[in-house]
């Protein structure tokens, strides 16, 4: 039988996050956390918010989770193709342009010194 804290605990360990941030972002308290850890019988609930916080799909770790929707642990990247990266791209470089050209209106005399020396 498979041991489901045991599980959790490795991958978020292995995933570098802080229990203490996890268990935050759940709502609960450390002290749930490790609970949890030592509970062979974790809820899938509990398993599948906890690998959307760690970015980590546990359905091959734990069968249950394979008949859940397999879209519902894709990264937050996973959904954004180049096209709309370059989107955001060129949206920041326009703005940072635009606030170096304000940044040269409002204090002209602050971007002459700059430049001589």
């Amino acid at each position: 039988m498979q041991h489901r804290g045991e599980i959790v605990e490795r991958a978020i360990r292995k995933s570098g996050y802080p229990i203490t941030g996890i268990a935050k972002k759940l709502g609960k308290s450390r002290r749930w956390m490790y609970l949890m850890f030592d509970n062979s019988q974790v809820d899938i609930e509990s398993i599948i918010s906890i690998g959307k916080i760690i970015h980590h799909d546990f359905s091959d770790e734990i069968r249950e989770l394979n008949a859940i929707n397999p879209n519902s642990f894709q990264e937050p990247d996973a959904k954004y193709n180049k096209q709309t990266k370059e989107y955001w791209k060129n949206k920041y470089l326009k703005l940072l342009e635009n606030y170096n050209e304000l940044l040269k209106q409002t204090n002209p005399e602050r971007i002459e010194n700059k430049d001589s020396n």
